[in-house]
Order: structure tokens, then sequence, then C-alpha cells
């Protein structure tokens, strides 16, 4: 008998090509292949090769990236028969939507996932080495080949891109940065995540916060530059918003006193007759310490009510309102600049340049 063409088990026809590729195992054991046909057909030169511990390719030759992704999940997720048999994944089909994936406990991070959401500043899938793949702390999973387990003590909820579990960008990118050393392919990934409106900025500083990333000088100047560049997007945002939506030119970017009085705080924009404000809250956390960020919200809450106690309205808007609602926060604003007519005149405040 000869086995010089590659064997796929008759059941596994119904299968997608990747999942007739690559398997465990576990399903070969359920497909009636026993262990010594997989050592035969995984002989120097024979038909299948043992890619990672209890995953198969069932093809000579290099592995496609597809098949190294579907490779590392099925290494280390964990399936109900236990560790060693992990669960051959439902695959989607080019007529329907992606099915959910049967992946427990495992999901593509690092710059791999980054790949996958798109990242035009992460290396192509060919290029790494090894995938990243996370897993709860408690997994009894070694590194090897092409699959870097990662543990963490909470798996953040996977997002399912291109049929895979991949991991959130900030979750993705703090465990991309864990691995980089060199500052400008970190300020690129940090740059590409805020203006390509993949996260929020917060989310990404608490992500690398928990990492203990922050004690490494160049990711905390490619944090700086991150929070530099969201206020800049976010400032964009408001100066557009005003202009499409017809609303009356504030002054921008100034500093209340009161006269001969103390300093009340600065404004991102500022109706002087409505007394409307406009205040963009970019807040985040440098160091990991939540009480920083308390006391700085702290810091927004007194203005905002001091401000108020002299009779001028301050609206606060987040970046992420100015980016997924921009019409909504331009009603809002609207409001509050009709709903002056309505009110006490407020005191006067000397109005600066910032």
């Amino acid at each position: 008998m000869t086995h010089n063409t590659p064997l796929s088990p008759r059941p596994l026809r119904h299968l997608s090509d990747v999942r007739r590729r690559v398997v465990t195992t576990a399903r070969l054991r359920a497909q009636g292949v026993t262990a010594a046909e997989t050592n035969e057909r995984c002989r120097p030169g024979g038909p299948w090769q043992q890619f990672l511990p209890g995953v198969y390719l069932l093809h000579p030759g290099p592995p496609t990236s597809e098949e190294r992704l579907h490779a590392v999940l099925l290494y280390a997720a964990r399936s109900s028969l236990g560790d060693a048999a992990p669960a051959v994944p439902a695959q989607p089909r080019a007529d329907g939507p992606h099915a959910p994936l049967p992946y427990t406990d495992a999901m593509i991070t690092g710059l791999a996932a980054l790949n996958l959401h798109g990242f035009s500043s992460a290396p192509v899938l060919p290029s790494l080495e090894q995938i990243d793949v996370l897993v709860p702390r408690l997994r009894r999973l070694r590194s090897v080949g092409s699959a870097r387990v990662i543990r963490t003590a909470s798996l953040p909820a996977p997002r399912l891109v291109t049929g895979l579990p991949v991991a959130p960008v900030p979750r993705a990118l703090a465990d991309a940065v864990a691995q980089l050393p060199d500052a400008d392919a970190v300020r690129r990934l940090l740059t590409e995540a805020v203006r390509g409106g993949h996260c929020e900025p917060a989310s990404v500083v608490r992500e690398l916060n928990q990492a203990k990333l922050l004690s490494r000088p160049h990711v905390v100047d490619a944090v700086d530059s991150l929070l530099a560049e969201s206020r800049a997007i976010a400032e964009d945002r408001l100066y557009r918003m005003v202009h499409e939506y017809g609303l009356p030119d504030p002054v921008w970017n100034v500093d209340l006193r009161l006269p001969g009085g103390p300093y009340l705080g600065g404004l991102d924009a500022y109706w002087p007759e409505q007394a409307v404000a406009v205040e963009l809250d970019t807040r985040a956390p440098r160091h990991g310490v939540r009480e920083d960020d308390d006391a700085l919200w702290s810091e927004y809450a007194r203005k905002r009510e001091h401000l108020e106690g002299l009779g001028i309205t301050v609206v606060h808007i987040t970046p992420k309102k100015l980016r997924e609602a921009l019409e909504q926060q331009a009603t809002v604003v609207r409001t509050a600049l009709m709903a002056s007519a309505d009110r006490e005149p407020a005191a006067y405040v000397v109005v600066l340049p910032r």
C-alpha cells in the first residue's frame, strides 16, 4: 500500500479546506486514523507533517498564513475533551456570515491580531516567526514553534475577524508593544490605533498600564505622542462640527478669569454672548494609578461646578462622542446656545487667549 497522496479521512469531506488541511490528534482519532498511521504519513518526505504538538497539516510543504493561525488556535484552545484535544472550529462560509467559533479560552493577539484588525503598520503575517495566542494564566501550555503563548488573569471578549477569535485592539497593542524594542514601530502602531479610529487612547494606555509597560522610556514617549495625536484629532472634529452644522463661531482655546480675581480654567470653545463653553475630555491615566485618574476627573468636576455657579453652561464632550455621534453633539451644543436666552445673565468673566 502506498501513501503518495495526502489522506483526508472520508468523514471530513464536508468541512472547509482549511479544516481538512489542519487537524488535531483528537480529530484524527475520532475519524479512525491510528497513531501508527499518523506517524507513517508524517515520516520525512511523507504527505503529512506535525506542525505543533497535537496539530497536523495534511499536506507537505510550508503552511499558509491561514493554516498557521488555525494551527496555533487549535494548539492553544481548550475543548470539552481537555487541553490535548482542542475542538475543530466552525468556519465561515463564502455565502454567509461567520459562525460563532467554539475555540475556548484562546484568541490571536499581538502583531498578528493587529494585522487581522487591518493595521497597515503591522507586519504581514508571513513575516512573523511566531503568532501570539492569549490564554488564561492557569493553562498549562508552553510556547513552541509558531505559537507564542501569552497568559492573562482575565481574558477579554474576543472579536471575530475573518472567522477567527482575535483580541480587542487595546489588548493586542499591549501584547505587541511588550515584544517591540523599536520606539518608531511602537509609535506607528499607537498612532494608527487612534488615527484609524480603532480605539480610544484611554483604553490603550489602560492596557499598557496593566501590562506594566510604562516603565519603558520609549513606550512613555509613544504614549505622549498618542495623547497629543488624540487631542489634535478631537480638536479638528470639534472645528468641523461647528462649521458643518452651522453653529455660530466661538472663541477657540481660551482661559477664563474673574475680573481682578482667580483663574477659572481653560476651555476648548466658548460663546461669550451665550455663556456656553465646550470642554474636551481627553483624560488617560499615565501611571496605572486609578487615584490619579480620579483626581483629574475631580478637577474637571470642580471647574465645571465653579463655572456653572457663575451662570456658564459647560458641555463636556469626549473624543469618542465626536467620532461616533458628531451630529448629536452639535445638537447638544445648539440646544445649550438656544437655552441661554431663558437663563439669568452669567457673571462677567475675562476671556484670554490660551
